[in-house]
Protein backbone atom coordinates (compact mmCIF):
# COMPACT_ATOMS: atom_id res chain seq x y z
CA UNK A 1 0.00 0.00 0.00
CA UNK A 2 1.38 4.01 -0.11
CA UNK A 3 3.60 4.56 2.22
CA UNK A 4 5.83 7.99 2.44
CA UNK A 5 6.54 7.87 -1.59
CA UNK A 6 2.91 9.28 -1.91
CA UNK A 7 3.63 12.65 -1.41
CA UNK A 8 0.53 15.39 -1.49
CA UNK A 9 1.18 17.86 -3.78
CA UNK A 10 2.66 21.44 -3.70
CA UNK A 11 0.15 23.38 -5.54
CA UNK A 12 -4.13 22.34 -5.46
CA UNK A 13 -6.63 24.47 -6.26
CA UNK A 14 -8.17 24.00 -2.68
CA UNK A 15 -11.55 23.58 -3.72
CA UNK A 16 -13.81 23.65 -0.16
CA UNK A 17 -13.58 19.94 -0.36
CA UNK A 18 -13.05 16.37 -1.90
CA UNK A 19 -15.16 13.95 -1.94
CA UNK A 20 -13.31 10.40 -2.46
CA UNK A 21 -15.03 7.25 -3.56
CA UNK A 22 -13.78 4.54 -1.51
CA UNK A 23 -15.08 1.39 -2.90
CA UNK A 24 -12.67 0.05 -4.53
CA UNK A 25 -9.73 0.76 -1.78
CA UNK A 26 -11.83 -0.73 0.74
CA UNK A 27 -11.99 -4.66 -0.82
CA UNK A 28 -8.31 -4.60 -1.28
CA UNK A 29 -8.59 -5.67 2.55
CA UNK A 30 -7.79 -9.57 2.40
CA UNK A 31 -6.57 -9.64 -0.77
CA UNK A 32 -3.10 -8.26 -3.23
CA UNK A 33 -3.80 -5.00 -4.34
CA UNK A 34 -4.07 -5.12 -8.02
CA UNK A 35 -2.40 -1.90 -10.06
CA UNK A 36 -5.61 -0.25 -10.49
CA UNK A 37 -6.16 -1.01 -6.54
CA UNK A 38 -3.04 0.48 -5.83
CA UNK A 39 -3.53 3.54 -7.57
CA UNK A 40 -6.81 4.05 -5.24
CA UNK A 41 -4.60 4.06 -2.03
CA UNK A 42 -2.36 6.48 -3.80
CA UNK A 43 -5.07 8.76 -3.94
CA UNK A 44 -6.84 7.40 -0.59
CA UNK A 45 -3.56 8.43 1.41
CA UNK A 46 -2.70 11.84 -1.05
CA UNK A 47 -6.41 13.48 -0.44
CA UNK A 48 -7.07 12.63 3.29
CA UNK A 49 -3.84 14.62 3.73
CA UNK A 50 -4.08 17.59 1.66
CA UNK A 51 -5.30 20.59 2.46
CA UNK A 52 -8.70 20.85 1.30
CA UNK A 53 -10.83 18.12 3.42
CA UNK A 54 -11.63 15.10 2.26
CA UNK A 55 -15.15 13.34 3.02
CA UNK A 56 -15.05 9.72 1.21
CA UNK A 57 -18.45 8.09 -0.44
CA UNK A 58 -18.25 4.32 -0.43
CA UNK A 59 -21.06 1.27 -1.62
CA UNK A 60 -22.23 -0.77 0.85
CA UNK A 61 -24.80 -4.08 0.56
CA UNK A 62 -27.44 -1.42 2.02
CA UNK A 63 -26.78 1.63 0.23
CA UNK A 64 -24.00 4.42 1.03
CA UNK A 65 -22.19 5.39 3.90
CA UNK A 66 -20.47 8.77 3.94
CA UNK A 67 -17.22 9.64 5.76
CA UNK A 68 -16.00 13.20 7.46
CA UNK A 69 -12.08 13.25 7.14
CA UNK A 70 -12.01 11.65 10.31
CA UNK A 71 -13.89 8.59 8.81
CA UNK A 72 -11.87 8.85 5.41
CA UNK A 73 -8.35 8.79 7.84
CA UNK A 74 -9.64 6.16 10.19
CA UNK A 75 -9.80 3.76 6.76
CA UNK A 76 -6.48 4.58 5.63
CA UNK A 77 -5.20 3.72 8.86
CA UNK A 78 -7.36 0.17 8.95
CA UNK A 79 -6.17 -0.30 5.18
CA UNK A 80 -2.47 0.99 6.36
CA UNK A 81 -2.57 -1.96 8.89
CA UNK A 82 -1.76 0.68 11.65
CA UNK A 83 -5.49 -0.04 13.29
CA UNK A 84 -7.09 -3.42 12.86
CA UNK A 85 -10.39 -3.75 12.08
CA UNK A 86 -13.04 -4.50 14.11
CA UNK A 87 -15.75 -6.96 14.63
CA UNK A 88 -18.37 -7.30 12.35
CA UNK A 89 -21.89 -5.71 13.65
CA UNK A 90 -25.12 -7.37 14.19
CA UNK A 91 -26.29 -5.63 10.28
CA UNK A 92 -23.07 -7.39 9.05
CA UNK A 93 -23.90 -10.92 10.86
CA UNK A 94 -27.23 -10.43 9.18
CA UNK A 95 -25.99 -10.13 5.84
CA UNK A 96 -25.04 -13.90 5.46
CA UNK A 97 -24.06 -13.58 1.91
CA UNK A 98 -21.15 -11.25 2.52
CA UNK A 99 -17.81 -12.51 3.38
CA UNK A 100 -15.73 -12.09 7.20
CA UNK A 101 -13.81 -9.43 5.37
CA UNK A 102 -16.83 -7.66 3.79
CA UNK A 103 -18.79 -8.15 7.09
CA UNK A 104 -15.86 -6.53 9.23
CA UNK A 105 -15.28 -3.38 6.77
CA UNK A 106 -19.26 -2.69 6.64
CA UNK A 107 -19.58 -3.22 10.36
CA UNK A 108 -15.92 -0.07 10.67
CA UNK A 109 -17.40 2.05 7.84
CA UNK A 110 -21.14 2.33 10.01
CA UNK A 111 -18.97 3.07 12.91
CA UNK A 112 -17.00 5.34 11.22
CA UNK A 113 -19.53 7.14 9.15
CA UNK A 114 -21.25 10.74 9.32
CA UNK A 115 -23.94 9.47 7.92
CA UNK A 116 -25.86 6.50 5.88
CA UNK A 117 -28.46 5.93 3.22
CA UNK A 118 -30.36 3.92 1.08
CA UNK A 119 -29.24 4.33 -2.79
CA UNK A 120 -32.21 6.45 -3.37
CA UNK A 121 -31.06 9.21 -0.75
CA UNK A 122 -27.91 9.68 -1.44
CA UNK A 123 -28.43 13.01 -3.13
CA UNK A 124 -30.53 14.13 -0.23
CA UNK A 125 -27.33 13.01 1.96
CA UNK A 126 -24.82 14.70 0.21
CA UNK A 127 -27.10 18.07 -0.14
CA UNK A 128 -26.68 18.07 3.86
CA UNK A 129 -23.38 17.21 4.58
CA UNK A 130 -21.36 18.43 1.54
CA UNK A 131 -19.93 22.21 1.19
CA UNK A 132 -21.08 23.78 -1.88
CA UNK A 133 -18.38 23.42 -4.79
CA UNK A 134 -16.77 19.84 -3.77
CA UNK A 135 -15.25 17.84 -6.12
CA UNK A 136 -15.88 14.11 -6.58
CA UNK A 137 -12.91 11.81 -7.40
CA UNK A 138 -13.83 8.27 -8.77
CA UNK A 139 -10.11 6.87 -9.35
CA UNK A 140 -11.98 3.21 -9.39
CA UNK A 141 -13.00 2.82 -12.90
CA UNK A 142 -15.92 1.42 -11.65
CA UNK A 143 -18.82 1.76 -9.00
CA UNK A 144 -20.39 5.13 -11.26
CA UNK A 145 -23.66 5.76 -12.79
CA UNK A 146 -24.97 8.75 -14.58
CA UNK A 147 -27.77 8.42 -11.47
CA UNK A 148 -25.30 8.37 -9.34
CA UNK A 149 -23.19 11.05 -10.97
CA UNK A 150 -26.28 13.59 -11.03
CA UNK A 151 -26.77 12.85 -7.18
CA UNK A 152 -23.73 14.32 -6.35
CA UNK A 153 -23.97 16.90 -8.83
CA UNK A 154 -27.15 17.94 -6.81
CA UNK A 155 -25.20 19.53 -4.11
CA UNK A 156 -24.94 23.41 -5.23
CA UNK A 157 -21.76 24.08 -7.83
CA UNK A 158 -20.07 20.46 -7.12
CA UNK A 159 -17.84 18.97 -9.55
CA UNK A 160 -16.84 15.49 -11.19
CA UNK A 161 -14.10 14.05 -11.92
CA UNK A 162 -13.18 10.35 -13.23
CA UNK A 163 -10.05 8.79 -13.89
CA UNK A 164 -9.98 6.13 -16.73
CA UNK A 165 -7.02 4.23 -16.80
CA UNK A 166 -7.70 2.90 -20.14
CA UNK A 167 -10.48 1.80 -23.01
CA UNK A 168 -8.91 -1.85 -22.97
CA UNK A 169 -12.36 -3.24 -22.19
CA UNK A 170 -13.69 -1.20 -26.07
CA UNK A 171 -10.52 -1.58 -27.93
CA UNK A 172 -10.12 -5.29 -27.02
CA UNK A 173 -13.24 -6.72 -26.30
CA UNK A 174 -12.24 -10.21 -26.94
CA UNK A 175 -9.90 -9.58 -23.83
CA UNK A 176 -12.77 -9.16 -21.32
CA UNK A 177 -16.00 -10.97 -20.47
CA UNK A 178 -18.91 -9.72 -22.02
CA UNK A 179 -20.44 -8.63 -18.91
CA UNK A 180 -17.52 -5.91 -18.58
CA UNK A 181 -17.87 -4.60 -21.96
CA UNK A 182 -21.30 -3.58 -21.21
CA UNK A 183 -20.16 -2.13 -18.20
CA UNK A 184 -17.45 0.02 -19.42
CA UNK A 185 -19.86 1.23 -22.52
CA UNK A 186 -22.25 2.60 -19.44
CA UNK A 187 -19.39 4.61 -17.64
CA UNK A 188 -18.38 6.18 -20.74
CA UNK A 189 -21.56 7.04 -21.28
CA UNK A 190 -21.86 8.61 -17.84
CA UNK A 191 -18.42 10.04 -18.02
CA UNK A 192 -19.54 11.60 -21.41
CA UNK A 193 -22.45 13.25 -19.84
CA UNK A 194 -21.74 13.86 -16.43
CA UNK A 195 -18.05 14.56 -16.04
CA UNK A 196 -16.18 17.74 -15.64
CA UNK A 197 -12.57 16.48 -15.99
CA UNK A 198 -11.33 12.92 -16.79
CA UNK A 199 -8.11 12.23 -15.33
CA UNK A 200 -5.42 9.53 -17.04
CA UNK A 201 -2.37 7.74 -16.60
CA UNK A 202 -0.97 8.18 -20.54
CA UNK A 203 -1.00 9.98 -23.60
CA UNK A 204 -2.00 6.44 -25.30
CA UNK A 205 -5.07 6.79 -22.98
CA UNK A 206 -6.06 9.93 -23.81
CA UNK A 207 -5.81 9.16 -27.95
CA UNK A 208 -8.31 6.08 -27.27
CA UNK A 209 -10.63 7.83 -25.10
CA UNK A 210 -11.30 10.50 -27.30
CA UNK A 211 -12.07 8.33 -30.20
CA UNK A 212 -14.45 6.29 -27.91
CA UNK A 213 -16.36 9.11 -26.16
CA UNK A 214 -16.70 11.68 -29.31
CA UNK A 215 -18.79 8.92 -31.00
CA UNK A 216 -21.29 9.83 -27.81
CA UNK A 217 -21.03 13.38 -28.05
CA UNK A 218 -18.73 16.54 -26.78
CA UNK A 219 -15.64 15.28 -25.08
CA UNK A 220 -15.07 16.69 -21.92
CA UNK A 221 -11.40 18.02 -20.91
CA UNK A 222 -9.06 15.17 -20.41
CA UNK A 223 -6.11 15.67 -18.38
CA UNK A 224 -2.75 12.78 -18.12
CA UNK A 225 -0.59 12.73 -15.20
CA UNK A 226 1.33 9.43 -15.33
CA UNK A 227 1.12 7.64 -12.44
CA UNK A 228 3.65 6.94 -9.21
CA UNK A 229 6.46 4.25 -8.33
CA UNK A 230 6.00 3.93 -4.18
CA UNK A 231 9.15 3.81 -3.63
CA UNK A 232 9.21 2.57 -0.41
CA UNK A 233 7.52 -0.60 -1.02
CA UNK A 234 10.73 -1.80 -2.34
CA UNK A 235 12.45 -1.52 1.08
CA UNK A 236 14.49 -4.92 2.15
CA UNK A 237 13.00 -6.22 5.45
CA UNK A 238 15.12 -9.17 7.62
CA UNK A 239 13.75 -12.86 7.80
CA UNK A 240 11.83 -11.84 5.10
CA UNK A 241 10.31 -15.57 3.43
CA UNK A 242 10.51 -15.75 -0.32
CA UNK A 243 10.50 -18.50 -3.19
CA UNK A 244 14.41 -19.53 -3.73
CA UNK A 245 15.65 -20.60 -7.17
CA UNK A 246 18.85 -22.40 -7.54
CA UNK A 247 20.03 -20.75 -11.17
CA UNK A 248 18.07 -17.34 -12.47
CA UNK A 249 14.53 -16.63 -13.14
CA UNK A 250 12.59 -14.44 -15.46
CA UNK A 251 9.38 -13.04 -13.40
CA UNK A 252 5.86 -11.87 -14.87
CA UNK A 253 4.07 -9.76 -12.28
CA UNK A 254 0.43 -8.79 -12.88
CA UNK A 255 -3.44 -10.09 -13.02
CA UNK A 256 -3.30 -13.56 -15.11
CA UNK A 257 -5.39 -12.34 -17.79
CA UNK A 258 -6.02 -12.74 -21.32
CA UNK A 259 -4.52 -9.80 -22.82
CA UNK A 260 -1.11 -10.12 -20.55
CA UNK A 261 -0.48 -12.86 -23.07
CA UNK A 262 1.45 -15.27 -20.22
CA UNK A 263 0.63 -18.34 -23.00
CA UNK A 264 3.02 -16.78 -24.71
CA UNK A 265 5.88 -17.47 -22.11
CA UNK A 266 4.72 -20.84 -21.37
CA UNK A 267 5.06 -21.61 -25.20
CA UNK A 268 8.77 -20.17 -24.85
CA UNK A 269 9.61 -22.27 -22.23
CA UNK A 270 8.22 -25.28 -23.28
CA UNK A 271 10.71 -24.88 -26.38
CA UNK A 272 13.49 -24.29 -24.36
CA UNK A 273 12.86 -27.56 -22.57
CA UNK A 274 13.06 -29.60 -26.33
CA UNK A 275 16.32 -27.61 -27.04
CA UNK A 276 18.59 -26.98 -23.33
CA UNK A 277 19.04 -28.94 -20.51
CA UNK A 278 17.16 -27.96 -17.27
CA UNK A 279 19.87 -27.22 -15.74
CA UNK A 280 20.11 -24.31 -18.59
CA UNK A 281 16.41 -23.17 -18.79
CA UNK A 282 16.10 -20.27 -16.17
CA UNK A 283 13.01 -20.35 -14.02
CA UNK A 284 9.80 -18.55 -14.93
CA UNK A 285 8.22 -17.18 -12.18
CA UNK A 286 4.33 -16.17 -12.71
CA UNK A 287 3.21 -13.98 -9.92
CA UNK A 288 -0.51 -12.57 -9.58
CA UNK A 289 -4.02 -13.23 -9.19
CA UNK A 290 -6.16 -15.65 -11.28
CA UNK A 291 -8.08 -13.63 -13.69
CA UNK A 292 -10.96 -14.37 -15.84
CA UNK A 293 -11.60 -16.33 -19.04
CA UNK A 294 -8.31 -18.15 -18.61
CA UNK A 295 -9.38 -21.59 -17.63
CA UNK A 296 -7.56 -23.42 -20.90
CA UNK A 297 -4.03 -21.81 -19.76
CA UNK A 298 -4.32 -23.01 -16.02
CA UNK A 299 -5.24 -26.44 -17.18
CA UNK A 300 -2.14 -26.44 -19.20
CA UNK A 301 -0.38 -25.03 -16.57
CA UNK A 302 -1.01 -27.36 -13.94
CA UNK A 303 -0.60 -30.26 -16.27
CA UNK A 304 2.52 -29.21 -17.71
CA UNK A 305 5.93 -31.31 -16.63
CA UNK A 306 7.71 -27.54 -16.09
CA UNK A 307 5.39 -26.85 -13.76
CA UNK A 308 6.52 -26.52 -10.08
CA UNK A 309 10.28 -27.31 -11.31
CA UNK A 310 11.06 -24.86 -13.95
CA UNK A 311 7.83 -23.08 -14.40
CA UNK A 312 6.49 -21.43 -10.82
CA UNK A 313 2.81 -19.72 -10.24
CA UNK A 314 2.86 -17.75 -7.03
CA UNK A 315 -1.26 -15.91 -6.65
CA UNK A 316 -0.88 -15.50 -2.90
CA UNK A 317 2.44 -13.52 -2.28
CA UNK A 318 2.54 -10.09 -0.32
CA UNK A 319 3.80 -6.97 -1.96
CA UNK A 320 7.06 -6.77 -0.08
CA UNK A 321 7.08 -10.65 -0.93
CA UNK A 322 6.60 -9.92 -4.72
CA UNK A 323 9.11 -7.16 -4.84
CA UNK A 324 11.89 -8.79 -3.02
CA UNK A 325 11.32 -11.63 -6.22
CA UNK A 326 11.30 -8.72 -8.46
CA UNK A 327 14.71 -7.14 -7.05
CA UNK A 328 16.08 -10.70 -7.37
CA UNK A 329 15.09 -11.57 -11.09
CA UNK A 330 17.23 -11.33 -14.11
CA UNK A 331 14.37 -9.78 -15.77
CA UNK A 332 10.95 -8.69 -16.05
CA UNK A 333 9.05 -10.18 -19.21
CA UNK A 334 6.04 -8.27 -20.13
CA UNK A 335 3.93 -9.85 -23.43
CA UNK A 336 0.99 -7.61 -22.80
CA UNK A 337 -0.93 -7.45 -25.96
CA UNK A 338 -2.25 -3.88 -24.55
CA UNK A 339 -1.63 -1.80 -21.29
CA UNK A 340 -3.16 1.59 -20.26
CA UNK A 341 -0.13 2.87 -18.49
CA UNK A 342 1.87 -0.76 -17.83
CA UNK A 343 2.78 -0.57 -13.68
CA UNK A 344 4.61 -3.77 -13.42
CA UNK A 345 7.48 -2.72 -16.18
CA UNK A 346 7.69 0.41 -14.29
CA UNK A 347 8.10 -0.99 -10.71
CA UNK A 348 11.01 -3.11 -12.49
CA UNK A 349 12.69 -0.79 -13.80
CA UNK A 350 12.99 1.50 -11.01
CA UNK A 351 14.69 -1.15 -9.34
CA UNK A 352 16.81 -1.62 -12.16
CA UNK A 353 15.51 -4.92 -13.08
CA UNK A 354 16.16 -5.56 -17.09
CA UNK A 355 12.55 -5.56 -18.85
CA UNK A 356 11.94 -7.30 -21.54
CA UNK A 357 8.58 -6.41 -23.25
CA UNK A 358 6.14 -6.43 -26.55
CA UNK A 359 6.46 -2.83 -28.58
CA UNK A 360 3.68 -1.40 -26.98
CA UNK A 361 3.75 2.84 -28.04
CA UNK A 362 2.01 3.42 -24.23
CA UNK A 363 5.45 1.57 -22.78
CA UNK A 364 7.60 3.50 -25.42
CA UNK A 365 5.86 6.55 -24.09
CA UNK A 366 6.40 5.75 -20.57
CA UNK A 367 9.74 3.40 -20.32
CA UNK A 368 11.10 5.73 -23.34
CA UNK A 369 14.44 3.34 -24.14
CA UNK A 370 14.84 1.46 -21.23
CA UNK A 371 13.39 -2.27 -22.40
CA UNK A 372 14.85 -4.83 -24.60
CA UNK A 373 11.30 -4.01 -27.08
CA UNK A 374 10.17 -7.40 -29.02
CA UNK A 375 7.27 -7.60 -30.77
CA UNK A 376 5.03 -10.70 -29.48
CA UNK A 377 5.04 -12.17 -32.64
CA UNK A 378 8.81 -12.67 -32.73
CA UNK A 379 9.43 -15.43 -30.83
CA UNK A 380 13.23 -15.79 -31.60
CA UNK A 381 13.98 -12.18 -30.18
CA UNK A 382 12.51 -13.19 -26.83
CA UNK A 383 14.40 -16.62 -26.47
CA UNK A 384 17.63 -14.97 -27.55
CA UNK A 385 16.96 -11.61 -24.84
CA UNK A 386 15.80 -13.80 -22.58
CA UNK A 387 18.81 -16.38 -22.27
CA UNK A 388 20.75 -13.78 -22.80
CA UNK A 389 19.58 -11.79 -19.43
CA UNK A 390 19.64 -15.19 -17.46
CA UNK A 391 23.40 -16.20 -18.61
CA UNK A 392 24.95 -13.45 -19.57
CA UNK A 393 24.85 -10.70 -17.66
CA UNK A 394 27.06 -10.66 -14.55
CA UNK A 395 25.09 -11.57 -10.91
CA UNK A 396 26.47 -8.50 -9.43
CA UNK A 397 25.92 -5.87 -11.96
CA UNK A 398 22.73 -4.25 -12.26
CA UNK A 399 21.30 -2.65 -16.00
CA UNK A 400 23.81 0.56 -15.78
CA UNK A 401 27.05 -1.51 -15.81
CA UNK A 402 25.26 -3.83 -18.67
CA UNK A 403 23.61 -1.33 -21.19
CA UNK A 404 24.71 2.30 -19.30
CA UNK A 405 20.77 3.15 -19.25
CA UNK A 406 19.08 4.26 -16.06
CA UNK A 407 15.68 4.95 -15.07
CA UNK A 408 13.87 7.98 -13.52
CA UNK A 409 10.44 6.66 -13.08
CA UNK A 410 7.05 9.14 -12.76
CA UNK A 411 6.54 10.20 -8.85
CA UNK A 412 3.54 10.57 -6.89
CA UNK A 413 4.90 13.45 -5.99
CA UNK A 414 4.40 15.31 -9.64
CA UNK A 415 1.15 13.04 -10.45
CA UNK A 416 -0.61 14.55 -7.23
CA UNK A 417 0.63 18.16 -8.33
CA UNK A 418 -0.52 17.59 -11.27
CA UNK A 419 -4.40 16.18 -10.01
CA UNK A 420 -4.70 18.60 -6.77
CA UNK A 421 -3.99 21.66 -9.13
CA UNK A 422 -6.63 20.68 -12.20
CA UNK A 423 -9.32 19.61 -9.79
Amino acid sequence: MPGDGTKTAITTSNPPARLLELTRALSVFGGRPSGVDRVCLAYLKALSNAPAPCFGLARTRLGYVLLDPDGVRGVLTRLEGRVPWGEADLVARLLRRNGDYRRQTEADLRRLCIARCPASGLARMLRRHLPAGSVYLNVDQANFSQSKLQAIKSVRDAKVTLFLHDAIPLDYPEYQTPQSVLRFRDYLSAAQSEADLILTNSDASVQALRRHISQLGSVPPIQVAHLGVEVDFFQNEDNLEVPAFDRPYMICLGTIEPRKNVGQLLDIWERFAAKYPEERIPHLVICGRRGWMMEAFFERLEASPLSGRVVHEFNDLNDTQVFALLRGAAGMVFPSLSEGFGLPPVEAASLGVPVICNDLPVLREILHDYPIYAAVTDSYSWEKAIMSLAWERPASEGPDGQTGKRYFPPTWEAHFNTVLRVT
